[in-house]
């Protein structure tokens, strides 16, 4: 699909409505799944809905700014492409497509070191800042030479995802006994990542001369220790609910651990954000940066490149749309003071920020 063709897309439901078209029964869930009753990905949306809005009203806001940086460089938004596994199965180039999506959009992406395009092609089709997310299926040696490999090839930071000891049991996928073809021949690596702790994190800090990120962490515990590790990034997230069941959502963690942190690093976020207000919400907390993850599958899906670009670019109106309201005419000024708890009024789902989805029943 061309540019033009993916901006025939003018709300995000319709791209998610896209992806649902284009994607077999497996696929579908293994997006939109989650492991186990699918708890933690219910909260990741019930608490973003928790949370309203306190607008100021007279403001100048005829002119709206919803840029922001990341890691000193200035991109479009606040927002950042999450690190998926198994690309190429959801859009035709994988890695490839979402490097081009992400220049396209002007927003910076994750590579998951799962992913089959390859850290030196992906690297090639970038045109800003991309970050490589390592999952440790090696001996110190092996992480090593990845993360030496990716510094090589000119990517910003490294990410190690450390959520991920064990990996989850994701019932869609059994139930539709769907072997992911990625992940063949994973098992065996599955023992590196289960034994990482944080003297392999402070190693790695060591050796390594890039900013470093540790994603999947969810406690105020746990963002002391890396704070004094000396870690640049405490990237908060649940892996989208995917990993541990009946854990909390991101956005009721995330203030927590912002105070914990008190600047000694950035905070960046990922979990149910789908939405320009969920950004803003993000944002307001203390967020420097928010991860989406199935919304760009969705993109991928819907129409590759172009269709991440398309998500980024109503996820900008949105935002735009938000602070204007609030009497915002950017980021500067956006606190705690602007948010107030509230019920919330439409029941969680990966994609209940959409109430005019209509997903077709597939056949039998």
């Amino acid at each position: 699909m061309t540019e033009s063709g993916a901006e025939e897309f003018q709300a995000l439901h319709e791209i998610v409505q896209a992806a649902h078209a284009a994607l077999d029964r497996d696929l579908w869930d293994y997006v939109a799944g989650a492991a186990g009753t699918e708890t933690t990905q219910l909260r990741n949306r019930r608490a973003l809905d928790r949370i309203a809005f306190r607008p100021r009203v007279l403001r100048d806001v005829a002119r709206v700014d919803a840029g922001a940086t990341f890691l000193g460089k200035k991109v479009r938004l606040p927002v950042a492409l999450a690190p998926v596994g198994g690309l190429e199965s959801i859009g035709a180039g994988g890695g490839v497509t979402v490097a081009r999506g992400a220049a396209l959009a002007g927003v910076p992406f994750f590579l998951s070191s799962v992913t089959q395009s390859g850290m030196e092609r992906v690297a090639e089709a970038a045109g800003g800042p991309k970050v490589f997310q390592l999952y440790v299926r090696g001996d110190a040696d092996w992480a090593d030479a990845e993360l030496r490999r990716a510094a090589e090839c000119g990517y910003d930071a490294l990410c190690v995802t450390v959520d991920s000891a064990h990996y989850s049991r994701r019932e869609r996928d059994i139930a539709n006994r769907f072997a992911k073809p990625w992940r063949s021949g994973a098992s065996g690596g599955m023992a590196y990542q289960a034994a990482l702790d944080w003297d392999d994190v402070r190693r790695i800090r060591d050796r390594h001369r890039l900013p470093l990120m540790l994603k999947g962490i969810a406690t105020e515990e746990d963002a002391e220790i890396a704070c004094r590790a000396g870690i640049d990034v405490v990237y908060v997230s649940n892996h989208g609910g995917r990993q541990l069941d009946h854990g909390l959502g991101a956005i009721e963690v995330l203030p927590g651990i912002v105070r914990t942190v008190a600047g000694r690093a950035q905070v960046f976020v990922d979990g149910g954000f789908c939405r320009g207000t969920d950004i803003v919400k993000a944002v307001a907390l203390g967020a420097a940066t928010v991860g989406i993850g199935r919304l760009m599958c969705c993109g991928l899906a819907a129409a590759g490149a172009e269709g991440i670009a398309r998500v980024i670019a109503l996820l900008e109106e949105e935002v735009v749309e938000c602070l204007g309201l609030l009497g915002l005419d950017g980021w500067s000024g956006l606190n705690a003071g602007h948010l107030a708890p509230a019920e919330p009024v439409v029941p969680a789902g990966a994609f209940s920020a959409f109430p005019l989805l209509r997903l077709k029943p597939r056949p039998a």
